[in-house]
């Protein structure tokens, strides 16, 4: 078959299957047009998901007739001063979008530049372009996409619900309302109720953010702000206990520029690494601006992804950037702690009263003791009582708090609970602290500590412990035993599918050696070995953290418990175990009393 030019018609519908994937694609460069063009207020509106209607209307500098009738060429575009593609200062520059949209879909272009008496429409129809006419509009451009590929039917199968489709889209524009918080975007259709986004001042940064991902981003925010050799990373992140099972609440941006970037997202989970398992993911919008010379914007027609000169330089950044401001406030948990347990208190259901009196299973009748549970712990006549009758499995060691220890941030002990939880009262609420969770964050920070200085102690088994394991499982141990030494931990094989540990850490005291061995070989069989040594390392060191800890279900005396509190305060990190889990939750006591009505 000859070579032959392919059809201006054709090229457009080729281009339209790179930029016009779905209606948030449309939505997408649309809304950057806006911005673009200097608007301070975006209306998007869709109808069936943006599959029938998408209006985008603005209130920016507009259009000439002549740049009118220009726009809807290809590759015509005034974002791009010269034929430099790496001096580009606008979100829009190919001049693929109008074209491509116009070549699927009926659209529809009113605009109206300051020069102009009056505003002028264009209408493409699946590529046919009409007469440009006068108009009325008063300023800014509106733009209307009807009957979204209707030229092309085949590509229609392949969107989704008008549901979906009106999900995506306002997932595109949260993301450029984050990116561009001095802009008011208002949001409609028929899938959703209207919403706005206010403009907010440059002094409150996070007003946009928390009106975007909601109060209990806000609440839990920790600002990030650094840079290096010109390049800038700001934002803000979530605390770790604020997580989720995706990645989809991490917004990343390039110069304004959302995007979905490999490195940065690598970055981020290497950041939390010390701090999330695996399987979680936490919530943050980071900012990365550097000079336009430094990252290519060019590389995908959807402009979603980029690439930049010094790759090292910026995923070095943000890690260290992230670490540096997760270890200022690690002695935070988040607030959803609270609320979380807060709702767990809340009668489920509107049933009527439980009658014990005449229960065939009714508690033994309260005596004296039992009767001081009601009373509060300072009057109850002994150290230890059991809730709800001598049959009941609730445990609670109670004892009056440390007056000058209230007004310490994590308060007083009061009580142990289930040998498992410490209640402690601090000057305005309580705080309730899972005893292994937090010791094994502060075990691990010991173990990290003792790492950069010296190393970490060992101590002699007087006689090798000797752990069976399967064949696989030993040899993965006895290939990492130089890197197991670093921690302390010294074995050699014994065998086929066992090996002998001579030496075990010291920091860890009198440790399960068996299951500290198993648990190892269980986690470096699922180990990626594409992963860093650090991380592979920091994965060793959690798990000797978890096994060295004070376990659940150990009874505490007073002096431990409040030793315990005061370690926490000191300790980086404290608010959340090495698992990503918060140590503790917090309750006010204004809370506590709207809990009973009392407010």
């Amino acid at each position: 078959m000859p070579v032959r030019q392919l059809s201006e018609a054709v090229v457009n519908r080729i281009a339209a299957g790179e930029v016009v994937e779905r209606p948030a694609s449309v939505v997408k460069e649309l809304v950057e047009n806006a911005l673009d063009a200097g608007a301070r207020r975006i209306d998007v509106l869709t109808d069936g998901g943006g599959r029938r209607l998408i209006r985008v209307t603005d209130d920016g500098a507009g259009m000439t007739r002549d740049d009118l009738d220009l726009c809807v060429e290809r590759h015509a575009t005034s974002k791009l001063d010269g034929d430099d593609l790496l001096a580009i200062h606008t979100l829009g520059f190919r001049g693929e979008a109008l074209p491509s949209i116009g070549s699927v879909a009926r659209l529809t272009i009113t605009t109206r530049h300051a020069s102009e008496p009056h505003a002028w429409c264009l209408t493409v129809d699946a590529g046919d372009k009409s007469e440009i006419k006068p108009a009325a509009l008063s300023q800014g451009t509106t733009i209307e996409v009807r009957d979204l590929f209707y030229a092309t039917p085949a590509r229609l199968k392949f969107l989704k619900t008008d549901r979906s489709e009106g999900e995506a889209v306002r997932e595109v524009v949260r993301r450029l309302a984050m990116s561009r918080p001095d802009v008011t975007f208002t949001l409609a259709g028929e899938e959703r109720a209207p919403v706005t986004w206010s403009a907010a001042g440059e002094e409150e940064p996070l007003v946009r953010l928390g009106d975007v991902l909601g109060a209990d981003f806000r609440a839990n925010a920790i600002a990030i702000d650094a840079e290096r050799d010109g390049v800038r990373v700001a934002g803000f992140a979530g605390l770790p206990t604020l997580s989720r099972a995706n990645s989809l609440g991490q917004y990343l941006f390039v110069n304004g520029r959302p995007v979905r970037d490999k490195l940065m997202v690598g970055a981020v989970r290497g950041a939390y690494a010390d701090y999330l398992p695996r399987d979680r993911h936490p919530v943050l919008a980071l900012f990365v601006t550097l000079p336009t010379s430094e990252v290519d914007v060019n590389v995908h027609p959807a402009k979603t992804e980029v690439r930049f000169r010094d790759s090292g330089l910026v995923r070095g950044l943000i890690v260290s950037a992230l670490k540096h401001a997760l270890a200022r406030e690690g002695q935070r948990a988040a607030t959803t702690g609270g609320g979380a347990t807060i709702a767990a208190f809340r009668p489920v259901s509107r049933r009527a009263p439980y009658d014990w009196r005449n229960s065939p299973s009714r508690p033994t009748p309260w005596s004296p003791a039992h009767g001081n549970v009601a009373l509060g712990f300072e009057d109850a006549p002994q150290a230890a009582f059991d809730v709800g009758g001598p049959s009941a499995d609730a445990r609670v060691e109670s004892f009056a708090p440390a007056p000058d220890l209230i007004d310490r941030p994590l308060g007083a002990a009061r009580a142990q609970i289930h040998e498992t939880y410490i209640v402690t009262q601090t000057r305005d609420g309580l705080v309730i602290v899972d005893q292994h969770a937090a010791h094994e964050r502060i075990v691990y920070e010991r173990m990290k500590a003792a790492l950069e200085k010296s190393g970490i102690g060992r101590q002699i088994l007087l006689i090798p412990e000797i752990v069976e394991l399967d064949e696989a499982d030993a040899a993965r141990l006895i290939a990492r035993a130089e890197d197991l030494a670093r921690f302390g931990l010294v074995l050699e094989t014994f065998g086929p599918g066992a090996v002998a540990v001579r030496e075990t850490p010291s920091l860890l005291g009198d440790v399960d050696v068996r299951g500290l061995v198993t648990d190892l070989a269980e986690h470096m069989a699922e180990w990626d070995d594409s992963l860093p040594l650090e991380r592979r390392l920091l994965h060793v060191s959690a798990t000797m953290a978890c096994h060295g800890s004070v376990r659940a279900g150990r009874r505490l005396k007073p002096d431990e418990m409040n030793a315990l509190l005061r370690e926490m305060e000191s300790t980086p990190n404290s608010g959340q175990c090495n698992h990503g889990r918060p140590t503790y939750v917090e309750l006010k006591l204004g809370d506590i009393e709207r809990l009973f009505g009392r407010k």
